[in-house]
């Protein structure tokens, strides 16, 4: 009984084991909000693979997979796949329509040609469209002069409003006004888009450059079937809509245009092959077959169910089925390449290995680093408990003059240990939840810190400096001391968010360099259980040794003990 009565008494009466619970708690929460946001950076990676490219990639650059078509009916036969779509995928300029003047801008992009029905059965297309009728929890958030609240407007007499006409054109593909196919850009191509705090676009110049009432230039480089540049093609489009994935990395460089346009810019599309040798009734070479249209990808999404890897062995075998049909198909000129020679067939996790392997390294690397912070963590209770042994010495005298053993000794002190060790971790937590989940407004914050804010701090270190000032009247030391330390910081931290109004705010995340728009914000449960193990652990293993030399006190020396 006495342990409890002990245990509660030293942590209610002394200010310092709040001190080791505060560091303990700032321990586990650096751990889990550094390792959470690693952790939901690569989710985000992962989960963005089926948004933009399916589960399962068939690629073959540049030349591209000829009777792509056949190949995508035989992928569809299979239960294990839910849908399938070829894509072309290149590089090109695009000319936009600003700045005023002659003199465009001309920015790189890479170029995909999709068939817009089944991509979007695939990679999800439809959801990404960025200019389209807001929902109803959208429109609840969204600002006044969101420009998506103003499409959403039905004119009199108009059978759908801008934003629904907006939509349908950008599934399509094709602008319904002009009957011409269009573009969608990536939302960060156009310089004209400016991104907002909340996440919002802006278009600048009060709407002038928005992308969707413009026409841009697309020009492409096509590569010659035996190697070498062709001639370049070009050719105008209308901005149907633009796209918002989430990825600045894509949103800032991909240009979606229809299939067979892309095909026929690349000269991918279908065509004759002849006979240099031999001429026909006209005197003309002779045509001897037909030189199919090709895709350099053909994307895959499994069903319901079914792991990437899985559905990727799959189509190891279709497509070797697939091939040696044709192999034997005497009317089929044009062969597809064998399975390693230029073709591959993988996985999301396979095609970006490249680039996620190092991010799972780097969140080991930093979840075994951070984690020496325990070491902290058992340094600080061991050193606080030892002074506390130090201190309590007659009374640990008393305890074992009138019977109490070395484990009962021991035990209150492993016992103070391990109830610091799990009101820290449990503490920290709940710091780290605050943080991790809130963190895309703190950082918004610091890029548009609040004059409030600033305000607030100065206000409270004027009552801070009032209070030293009236405490210190008595000539004692501490109250100064803390007094000036409070001052200090709180004048510090308005005077940095006064420096960072000036200068526009800090920006930690940039998502031309972190890769997305906005930071993770999803707790690792595995981690926080993890470190709050940890936190307890070695708060046990601090508290061990000053348990140790309490529990070898002689009685006799402690009572005599000054």
């Amino acid at each position: 009984m006495y342990h409890a009565l002990l245990t509660n008494r030293y942590l209610t009466s002394r200010v310092i084991p709040l001190i080791a619970v505060a560091a303990v708690a700032l321990c586990v929460a650096l751990v889990i909000i550094v390792v959470s946001v690693m952790t939901g950076f690569l989710n985000m990676v992962r989960d963005s693979g089926r948004t933009l490219m399916g589960d399962v990639v068939i690629s073959y650059p540049v030349t591209g997979i000829p009777h792509y078509e056949r190949l995508i009916e035989r992928i569809e036969e299979l239960p294990e796949a839910e849908a399938a779509t070829p894509v072309v995928d290149s590089w090109g300029l695009l000319k936009m329509p600003y700045p005023d003047g002659a003199n465009k801008d001309t920015e790189t992009v890479q170029i995909w040609g999709i068939d817009p029905e089944s991509f979007a059965r695939v990679t999800g297309y439809a959801d990404t469209l960025y200019w389209r009728p807001p929902t109803e929890q959208q429109l609840k958030t969204m600002g006044e002069d969101d420009p998506r609240r103003l499409l959403n407007e039905r004119r009199p007499g108009e059978e759908a409003t801008y934003a629904e006409r907006l939509f349908a054109d950008g599934k399509a593909l094709h602008h319904t006004s002009t009957d011409r196919p269009g573009i969608v850009l990536g939302i960060h191509i156009s310089i004209g888009n400016d991104r907002q705090s909340d996440g919002s676009i802006r278009p600048a110049r009060n709407g002038y450059w928005w992308m969707p009432q413009w026409e841009v230039t697309l020009t492409t480089l096509p590569i010659a079937t035996g190697g070498g540049m062709l001639e370049p093609e070009s050719r105008i489009f209308p901005v149907v809509n633009e796209f918002f994935s989430g990825v600045f990395l894509i949103d800032d460089k991909r240009a979606m245009v229809p299939l067979e346009i892309a095909q026929r810019m690349l000269h991918l599309d279908q065509g004759e092959i002849v006979d240099d040798e031999q001429l026909d009734d006209d005197g003309l070479p002779k045509v001897i077959g037909v030189d199919p249209a090709k895709a350099t990808m053909v994307l895959v999404r499994a069903a319901e169910g079914v792991e990437p890897d899985e559905l990727r062995e799959q189509l190891v075998g279709v497509y070797d089925a697939f091939r040696a049909e044709l192999l034997q198909d005497n009317n089929a000129f044009v062969k597809p390449p064998p399975q390693g020679m230029g073709l591959s067939i993988k996985t999301w996790e396979q095609q970006q290995a490249d680039f996620i392997e190092p991010i799972e390294k780097e969140r080991e690397l930093m979840r075994t680093l951070f984690s020496l912070v325990y070491l902290v963590c058992a340094g600080l209770v061991l050193a606080i408990f030892w002074a506390i042994v130090y201190e309590k010495t007659r009374d640990i005298g008393i305890l074992r003059s009138i019977g109490a053993s070395r484990f009962g000794i021991s035990w209150i002190f492993l016992r103070y240990g391990l109830v610091i060790g799990i009101a820290g971790a449990l503490v920290g937590v709940g710091l780290a939840y605050l943080v991790v989940r809130n963190i895309n407004t703190i950082h918004s914050a610091m890029g548009d810190p609040p004059m409030w804010l600033a305000i607030i701090m100065l206000a409270l270190a004027v009552v801070a400096i009032a209070l030293t000032v009236y405490h210190g009247r008595r000539g004692a030391l501490m109250p100064i001391t803390l007094g000036l330390l409070v001052s200090m910081t709180l004048i510090g931290a308005g005077a940095v968010i006064l420096v960072l109004k000036d200068r526009g705010g800090v920006v930690i995340w940039d998502p031309s360099v972190y890769y997305f728009t906005t930071i993770p914000n999803e707790m690792d449960t595995g981690t926080a259980i993890f470190t709050m193990i940890g936190a307890v652990i070695f708060s046990l293993i601090g508290a061990f040794l000053p348990a140790a030399k309490a529990a070898d006190t002689d009685p006799v020396r402690a009572l005599h003990y000054e």
